[in-house]
């Protein structure tokens, strides 16, 4: 599954050196950070000041029963929870290179463009989600194609090249033309990581993107995410605490919208620090 990363493909697409030396300079640098990050339903405090940092190029999870907040936090990261009724946040969400300076910037500062956001922090969801009536091609190019992406030369080579990231190229390479919906449940999914793959982003959160997959597809997804780690960094919601010990580096635990503890997976699943983590890992709970 080799990634082009000539330069003259990094220019037309935007990406950067990948080159392993500075990989290795990079992954203690921090891709995300939040600080005291709160979201609401109405009056339903969901997720209360949440404030832990994401290492670049990591592959960080995210634990807890269902209705602790996990999901709304990860929907906050990429300014997708604003756009419910009533839904809003408060605190702050650091991210590099979202404005002019370069630096690291916060995604919640008046005049950033939520759109910009999202294609740095990109969103695979619990179901796959290919858009009806395009085609596996047109699906991957879409946001290219918002992105005034039009060059049909550069477009076939960053869908074929996200296609190779995604593990589903050589499935699919002869009927690039038919529906998104045509594919099984688990390429379908695949389908929607290289869809966005395609715009590169900084990031991209996964939100318990294997709960619905057979095991088959479910270990496809888990060896992609390891595959992808050296390439972006991956922020992963799961109730499988398995996955995550499988998986990740980094393990959050979440309970009632607080963050009860956060940690190197390790220490997380063989020696919490918290009372609380200890029993819903081993079951007492949740």
């Amino acid at each position: 599954m080799a990634l082009d990363v000539s330069p003259e493909f990094n220019q037309k697409t935007g990406m950067g050196n990948l080159d392993g030396q500075n990989l290795e300079v990079e992954q203690k640098q921090i891709a995300l950070e939040t600080q005291k990050l709160s979201a609401w339903f109405g009056d339903h405090h969901v997720v209360k000041e949440i404030s832990l940092s994401v290492e670049k190029n990591d592959v960080f999870a995210l634990i807890g029963p269902s209705g602790c907040g996990k999901s709304t936090f990860i929907r906050c990261l990429n300014r997708l929870h604003e756009e419910g009724e009533g839904a809003r946040v408060s605190g702050d969400v650091l991210i590099q290179g979202i404005g002019k300076s370069g630096g690291r910037e916060n995604i919640y500062r008046s005049g950033v463009d939520p759109v910009s956001v999202r294609r740095r922090i990109g969103m695979v969801f619990q179901k796959p989600n290919p858009f009806p009536g395009l085609s596996i091609f047109e699906n991957v190019a879409s946001g290219l194609r918002l992105a005034q992406v039009v060059r049909r030369s550069v477009l076939e080579e960053v869908v074929e090249t996200s296609l190779k990231q995604a593990a589903l190229w050589d499935e699919v390479k002869d009927k690039l033309k038919k529906p998104g919906t045509s594919l099984s449940g688990g390429q379908q999914q695949r389908l929607c990581i290289a869809r966005a793959l395609a715009v590169r982003p900084q990031i991209l959160l996964m939100d318990e993107p294997t709960s619905a997959l057979d095991p088959i597809s479910t270990a496809r997804i888990e060896e992609l995410v390891m595959k992808l780690r050296g390439e972006v960094t991956v922020m992963i919601v799961t109730h499988n605490m398995q996955q995550a010990a499988r998986i990740s580096s980094q393990t959050a635990f979440f309970l009632m919208g607080e963050l009860v503890e956060v940690g190197p997976t390790n220490r997380i699943f063989t020696k919490p620090k918290e009372s609380k983590t200890e029993q819903y890992i081993t079951g007492r709970f949740g």
